[in-house]
């Protein structure tokens, strides 16, 4: 019997013997079952996870949780019928942080599946499996691990994360848009997107985070395995970039200030509380052994403004270097540098025989006309594509250092594309300019794209787009080991269906030692 299934048996059996003490266990004047946003696990370690969860009787009327400071314990089990405690203890979950808790679980063994649950008064939630990271000189055979990205509620079903607990994932990787800042407050997902609703303001936030996690599917993958997560631009604004919105708001700083604390609140980080939300570090590193160390990217906080923006806006353009010269301007970072040192001095110092840049968006160049000359070429200015030069230093950064198989992980632009990463796009593959990275980019799970005709020709334009595929969502499905990565494009038939079939898109290989793109089905 494979793992999802008997993690959704033992689940049923404790809720189904349970469930009347559940809805009362809460305090006396909370409506439910305090943990209906259920549990989660990530940012694994050799001897620790991080473990969270968030009270919430009723997840869209936050009124409903006493505003006291309510005292969970918890437990993680060598087993899941928890027989063989590794072990327990208690934690504070106080209304200054919405009652949500992370706890960071020490003393563990390395590369071991754990279980773990929280409770409340004789309240007991959902049994979470997770696992620690390989020992530090240690060389697995393999990982699996799922990646995705872009769920936006109204836009379809989450049947993509149900699909990734199925595949029983040893690591899931979530690369931004978690929620999205506008839509309807619904526990169901609609058949047509209604924009309203836009969260400005910390209640809104943790509102529109808890709408979310009331998804079965979203809470089944979060049970599976152990998360790491990134943000992108939608867990706060549209297009925003450092403190600027596409609005110009003078009061934009607070409001992002507002999504930040309520991403940290809903998210199993590995992160002390900040003094304040004005700003917090999300740039982070994660070893698996010596087989891949996870180079967990930033690339909203820290970037410049995206350059030539519509007049009276800020946010994104498309635009072309001989009307926008200042996108080649040597200034302008994407990642900001002090990121950018951190991540040449991780490149640098590893030992892995993987090296994964887990990122928001693509990294290849893609003109959106061809680039006959250069110059002439049109480009999105919210992606790499409008900060070039910063491209180019990551890139020769890569190769500057030395680390062994570089692999780019991306989302953002809803679309499936695996890629060749050379330092300049605009020249053939040659010993002057090889490939020195191999790129893949994941789909929405549930957000909308352009026609594949589109995307066809964005393909036929930039050669070193090898495979793109934009009318299709669902996630990505990678096994690294040490002689080679295999990556699957699992799409969904009908993404409004929560019962639709996937089918595997397209299926790439790429060999230890030699970057690129080895396409082996489609």
């Amino acid at each position: 019997m494979s793992w999802p299934r008997r993690l959704f048996l033992l689940n049923a059996a404790r809720l189904a013997a349970a469930t009347p003490a559940l809805l009362h266990a809460a305090p006396s004047n909370a409506a439910g079952y305090p943990f209906s946003l259920g549990v989660a696990s990530g940012s694994p370690l050799p001897d620790s996870v991080i473990l969270w969860t968030r009270v919430a009787p009723d997840p869209l009327d936050a009124t409903k949780t006493p505003p006291l400071a309510l005292t969970l314990r918890w437990e993680v089990a060598h087993d899941g019928a928890f027989r063989d405690i590794a072990a327990k203890g208690s934690v504070i979950a106080t209304p200054e942080l919405a009652h949500s808790v992370r706890v960071d679980v020490r003393g563990l063994q390395p590369a071991r599946w754990y279980w773990y649950r929280f409770m409340l008064g004789d309240a007991v939630s959902p049994v979470g499996r997770t696992r620690t990271a390989p020992a530090p000189d240690n060389l697995p055979d393999s990982l699996k691990l799922a990646v995705a990205s872009c769920q936006h509620w109204d836009f379809g079903s989450y049947a993509a994360h149900r699909y990734i607990e199925q595949a029983n994932p040893d690591l899931v990787a979530f690369l931004g848009d978690y929620i999205y800042e506008w839509g309807a407050y619904r526990l169901q997902h609609p058949l047509r997107a209604v924009r309203q609703d836009e969260s400005f303001t910390l209640e809104d936030y943790r509102r529109r985070y808890a709408q979310y996690k009331t998804d079965p599917d979203l809470q089944a993958a979060h049970l599976i395995a152990p998360w790491i997560v990134t943000w992108d631009d939608h867990e706060v604004a549209n297009d925003y970039a450092a403190d600027r919105d596409e609005r110009l708001s003078p009061t934009f700083a607070q409001r992002r200030a507002a999504a930040y604390q309520a991403f940290y609140e809903h998210m199993p980080l590995r992160l002390a509380p900040p003094k304040n939300f004005a700003n917090v570090r999300m740039f982070q590193r994660y070893d698996w052994g010596r087989l891949a160390r996870f180079h967990v990217l930033d690339d909203r906080q820290y970037r410049a403004y995206e350059v030539c923006p519509h007049p009276g806006h800020g946010g994104s353009n498309s635009v072309t270097p001989r009307a926008c010269p200042g996108l080649l301007d040597p200034r302008r970072s994407m990642l900001g540098l002090e990121q950018e040192a951190w991540l040449r001095a991780g490149l640098a110092s590893s030992k892995a025989r993987w090296n994964i840049l887990a990122q928001q968006t693509l990294m290849a160049q893609s003109s959106q006309i061809p680039v006959t000359p250069p110059e002439a070429g049109r480009f999105w200015t919210d992606g790499w594509d409008g900060y070039p030069v910063a491209r180019r230093r990551l890139l020769d950064t890569l190769v500057d250092t030395g680390a062994a198989n570089p692999l780019v992980l991306g989302g953002d632009v809803h679309t499936f594309y695996a890629t060749e990463l050379r330092r300049d796009f605009n020249r053939p593959v040659s010993q002057a300019n090889p490939v020195v990275a191999t790129e893949f980019v994941g789909t929405s799970v549930t957000s909308s794209s352009r026609p594949q005709q589109r995307t066809s020709q964005y393909v036929a334009m930039n050669p070193h787009i090898k495979f793109g595929r934009s009318d299709k969502r669902g996630y990505m499905l990678i096994e690294i080991t040490p002689r080679e990565t295999r990556t699957r494009f699992m799409g969904l038939d009908e993404v409004r269906n929560p019962k639709t079939a996937q089918r595997e898109l397209a299926a790439f290989r790429v060999e230890d030692g030699r970057p690129g793109v080895e396409i082996t089905a489609i």
